[in-house]
């Protein structure tokens, strides 16, 4: 039997054996042969090495440069869109759904202990018809909205069709769950000065929890969504009262005709 030692800055991090089923030492010849084969073992682990640093920065400098260009896009929705929301709403919601590996994804404003949708994007069809004909969820005790609403904090399923909401059989979940397919989602919270102005939600068909990369992501996109709700038309009012209206106005406008379908994806 001959062993010899892949080494690296000092280190072993391999070995080669060479077995024979006879008794016959190995030549001295034999032993420089296979110490020029470990040393080129260990530049090749070296190259595999530095080849996969270089693809993992270069998907980390990838991953920027999208999230670089979304930020973009919405922020150019926003300046563009001369106060109407539901264009920044579909745009956020698009970049949203996109960078953090989504299926479908809404958003939903918070009035009086309700939830309005006011966008979708890439929602089941059957889902999206009963939402624009119910836009206005009211949600119960243990709901991921509910919770939202109590601790105004991020909240993630990792499936939901283990919630105690879901056995419970509360309505807006179950069609979430069986018309719409959802199985893992996450809701972030839209905050203007600790105060809830509503919630994204972006959701997955298979059990697969959102990394804190995702997370982050959503919750900057949730802060674009304040600066285009304060920079509706009637911000000139103050508070609750003009956030309400700007995006009652806004939205109910766009939502008329045939932009709704397209708003949900139809």
């Amino acid at each position: 039997m001959l062993g010899v030692p892949l080494i690296r800055n000092g280190d072993v991090v391999g070995v080669v054996g060479l077995v024979r089923n006879r008794v016959e030492p190995f030549s001295q010849g034999e032993v420089h042969l296979v110490t020029a084969f470990a040393d080129q073992a260990v530049i090749a682990i070296e190259n595999t090495r530095l080849f996969e640093e270089v693809q993992a920065r270069t998907k980390e400098l990838q991953e920027a440069l999208n999230q670089q260009t979304a930020t973009s896009e919405v922020l150019s929705a926003i300046s563009s869109s001369h106060g109407a929301l539901q264009p920044v709403f579909e745009s956020l919601l698009a970049n949203a759904v996109r960078l953090c590996q989504a299926k479908f994804g809404n958003l939903f404003i918070y009035e009086d202990g309700t939830f309005r949708h006011v966008a979708l994007y890439g929602a089941p069809t059957q889902f999206a018809e009963s939402r624009r004909r119910n836009p206005v969820v009211r949600p119960r005790a243990r709901s991921i909205l509910a919770r939202i609403a109590a601790t105004k904090e991020v909240q993630e399923v990792p499936d939901i069709r283990t919630t105690q909401a879901y056995l419970d059989r509360d309505p807006a979940v179950v069609e979430l769950g069986d018309a719409a397919g959802a199985r893992t989602l996450l809701g972030i919270p839209i905050l203007k000065d600790d105060e809830l102005i509503g919630v994204i939600g972006i959701y997955r068909q298979e059990v697969q929890p959102f990394t804190e990369k995702q997370i982050e992501l959503l919750q900057s996109f949730a802060n674009q969504a304040v600066i285009a709700i304060e920079n509706t038309p009637l911000r000139g009012r103050t508070g609750k009262q003009a956030r309400t209206a700007g995006i009652t106005a806004t939205t109910d406008r766009d939502l008329r005709g045939s932009q709704i379908d397209k708003s949900l994806g139809i």
